[in-house]
C-alpha cells in the first residue's frame, strides 16, 4: 500500500491551509444507474447567459464550503501539471477514476491532467475506501474530533481538500471516495470531488445547474460546470487573483471559453 501524504508527515501543513468540500448524494431509485446518468446527460440544460455563468463561477471559485484556515477570497488553482494516483479500491473502480480524469482532461482546454502509476509522481491522491471505512479514514487524516464533527454536521459520501501555498497555487489535493454505494454515487462523487480538488471548492445552493450544489446530483461532467472549469484554467486567470481582477477579464475569457465548450460538446451555434 502506498503511504498517504498524511502518513508521509504532511498532515499538519495540510490542516493549516486546506479547504474541504463534501458530497451528500441522494441514492437514485428506479432505472438502472447507467440509464440515470444517460438521462441526466440528455436532459441537461445546455444554454446559459453570460450572467448565469459568471454568477456560478464567482460563487464556486471564491470561498470554501468547509474552511480550516487561510484566506478564501482569492483564486485557487494548479499552475503546474496535475497528476492523479488512485490508492486502494478494485481494478474496476481505478479504471473508472481513469475515465473520469481523461474526460476532465478532454473537456478543460488548458488543464494538463493525467493518471500516474505511483504516489510519488502524484499531486492528487484519490483514496478509494469502502463505506464502512470512510470515517476511520477521515479520523486517520484529520483526527477523531474533526472526523466526528464532519460526520455529525454533514455525513458525506465523499470529500476532497487541497493545500495551497502563499501565492494561492494548489500544491496537492486529496480526494476520498466510497466505492460500494453503486455506480451512480461513485461517479457523482468522483466528478464533483475531482473537480473541486482543482480549485472551485465552494458549494452553493443558489445555482441550480452546477454539481457544486448539494441538492444536485449529476454523475457526469455537465456543460455548465465545463464553463466554470474552463474559465478557472484559462491562462489569463491566475492563482491569487481577487474578484475585482477576475471580473475585469471575464468578458474576454468567457467569449473564448464559449467557443471551446461549444466545440468539445458539439453544441449548435
Amino acid at each position: 500500500m502506498h503511504p498517504s501524504p498524511f502518513q508521509r508527515g504532511l498532515r499538519p501543513a495540510f490542516l493549516a491551509l486546506a479547504s474541504l468540500s463534501f458530497v451528500v448524494v441522494p441514492l437514485p431509485a428506479g432505472a438502472g444507474e447507467p440509464a440515470i446518468i444517460a438521462a441526466h446527460q440528455k436532459h441537461q440544460k445546455k444554454s446559459f447567459t453570460d450572467s448565469q455563468i459568471i454568477d456560478g463561477f464567482l460563487k464556486t471559485a471564491f470561498g470554501a464550503e468547509y474552511h480550516l484556515a487561510g484566506r478564501v477570497d482569492r483564486i485557487r488553482k494548479y499552475e503546474i501539471p496535475v497528476r492523479v494516483f488512485a490508492d486502494g479500491g478494485t481494478a474496476v473502480r481505478k479504471k473508472q477514476i481513469g475515465k473520469v480524469v481523461a474526460d476532465i482532461g478532454r473537456r478543460v482546454q488548458h488543464l494538463n491532467i493525467a493518471m500516474v502509476e505511483s504516489s510519488a509522481e502524484a499531486n492528487v491522491t484519490v483514496k478509494l475506501v469502502r463505506d464502512r471505512d470512510l470515517y476511520p479514514t477521515l479520523a486517520s487524516f484529520y483526527g477523531e474530533d474533526r472526523a466526528n464533527e464532519i460526520r455529525t454536521s454533514l455525513d458525506p459520501q465523499c470529500l476532497s481538500g487541497f493545500r495551497k501555498n502563499d501565492q494561492f497555487e494548489i500544491e496537492r489535493s486529496d480526494v476520498i471516495l466510497t466505492t460500494d454505494n453503486g455506480d451512480f454515487t461513485f461517479y457523482d462523487c468522483a466528478y464533483e470531488e475531482m473537480l473541486q480538488s482543482l480549485g472551485p471548492i465552494n458549494d452553493t445552493n443558489s445555482v441550480p445547474w452546477t454539481m457544486f450544489n448539494d441538492n444536485v446530483s449529476m454523475g457526469f461532467f455537465d456543460i455548465y460546470d465545463q464553463y466554470l472549469l474552463n474559465i478557472l484554467y484559462d491562462p489569463r486567470i491566475k492563482a491569487g487573483m481577487t474578484v475585482q481582477q477576475v471580473r475585469a477579464l471575464l468578458p474576454q475569457v468567457l467569449a473564448d471559453v464559449r467557443l471551446w465548450v461549444s466545440k468539445v460538446n458539439e453544441l449548435p451555434d
